[in-house]
């Protein structure tokens, strides 16, 4: 009798998920894995990627994914920031809304507007500032920033319609403070001219017909240099940031309005760049570099792309790719197409640039003139130490063999 009851029992709630008001669980046999929005997401128990989806966690104002660890059978949520009442994403636009100038006040207004309420007060926005401070360097520059530039006025923005859309930002204010802190940033000059000019300037036509830089066929040797890689304050940020994307499809554009709005350093954000044949053959001709894979003995025509980062820090001017799983990733041709064809419309010599690639865990970094630019000193050069620990200078032209110290300091 008792097997009877147990077996109806299963039968009426096999397929019944919902076991609390705020929770949905899938069923066992209906339980995927879902991508998470970072590749190095893992359990925060055992640090395990064995794990799959296991419903919803209903809020008021969003569901949020959970996950099942099947090796320790503990539940968790993509997020580390916890007992907030407004989605993350709401919390990052507040946020940036009273870094770009405007008050408590407005901030507030503006955000409840977008979000179709009116519950944000200045003082929840006012704690959510206090809390994250450390995640806002621009914190100590909004004063002057606010003193010289309206908040309508602080960031310059336009949508390129290059095969898909892009959006440019230019953050005004940031790059005027930047540029008057360090002596050897006044030299940047004709940057900061070029990226005024992009919404009025830039040749569209020449995105629609030239090769990405992403996929052109030309290589480098890389020889004679090393990729340093390390994590700092931009995988930090990425880290934080990305607990606020909808999905991995807006990763790129969550990540580049926080770092615009909120860090020191960063300035302008899908930033257009070109390189025609011309441009090519004077470098090839007239400076040395080195280039291969192209066909015919001609090279590409034109080669377009859009820089994801751009910053100013410590007297070098910083192109930066977010590329999740970055550990993975060899990015060495597109980033130093982009530093040649900047370098090439402002003037700016090679030696001021810096390319790396970066996701929530990984940041690595290379000079694209040891790219271009092979002098038989450094062809003896065997080691290099760094704060990081003791590299290996590549020996292979086809590719890169270690991203990481041989030996740690």
């Amino acid at each position: 009798m008792f097997n009877n009851f147990f077996t109806k029992f299963l039968t009426i709630t096999k397929g019944n998920t919902k076991i609390s008001p705020t929770r949905e669980i899938a069923p066992l046999e209906n339980r995927e894995i879902k991508r998470p929005i970072t590749n190095s997401f893992s359990c925060p128990y055992c640090q395990s990627k064995n794990f799959v989806r296991r419903g919803l966690r209903i809020k008021k104002r969003e569901s949020v994914q959970l996950y099942l660890c099947k090796d320790c059978g503990k539940t968790f949520t993509p997020h580390s920031v916890r007992g907030k009442h407004y989605p993350l994403a709401t919390v990052f636009d507040a946020i940036s809304l009273y870094n770009l100038g405007y008050s408590l006040e407005e901030s507030c207004r503006k955000t409840n507007s977008a979000a179709g309420e009116n519950s944000l007060s200045a003082a929840t926005l006012s704690s959510w500032i206090e809390q994250f401070k450390d995640d806002q360097p621009f914190l100590r520059m909004r004063e002057f920033a606010t003193s010289k530039f309206k908040p309508q006025d602080m960031i310059i923005t336009a949508t390129l319609a290059h095969r898909q859309l892009y959006r440019y930002r230019f953050h005004r204010a940031k790059c005027a403070l930047v540029m008057q802190e360090n002596f050897h940033h006044r030299t940047f000059a004709p940057l900061v001219e070029f990226l005024e000019m992009v919404p009025g300037e830039c040749p569209h036509q020449y995105f629609q017909d030239g090769l990405r830089a992403s996929e052109t066929p030309l290589t480098f040797s890389k020889t004679a240099m090393i990729v340093r890689g390390k994590t700092n304050y931009a995988t930090k940020l990425a880290t934080f940031v990305l607990q606020g994307a909808k999905d991995r499809k807006n990763r790129h554009e969550i990540l580049q309005k926080f770092m615009l709005y909120n860090d020191s350093v960063t300035v302008a954000t899908e930033v257009p760049v070109y390189l025609t044949r011309d441009d090519l053959e004077h470098m090839q001709t007239q400076l040395g570099f080195e280039m291969f894979g192209y066909e015919n003995e001609k090279l590409p025509k034109l080669i377009t792309g859009h820089i994801d980062f751009l910053q100013i820090r410590n007297g070098m001017i910083h192109l930066l790719d977010f590329k999740p799983g970055a550990e993975k990733e060899r990015p060495i041709e597109q980033l130093t197409l982009y530093a040649m064809a900047l370098s090439r419309l402002t003037g700016l010599r090679l030696f001021e640039f810096k390319c790396a690639w970066f996701d929530e865990k990984d940041y690595f970094e290379f000079f694209p003139l040891h790219v271009l630019h092979k002098p038989k000193k450094a062809a003896r050069r065997r080691k290099i130490t760094t704060i990081e620990g003791v590299y290996t200078v590549n020996k292979d032209a086809r590719k890169i063999l270690e991203i990481r110290p041989t030996i740690q300091v």
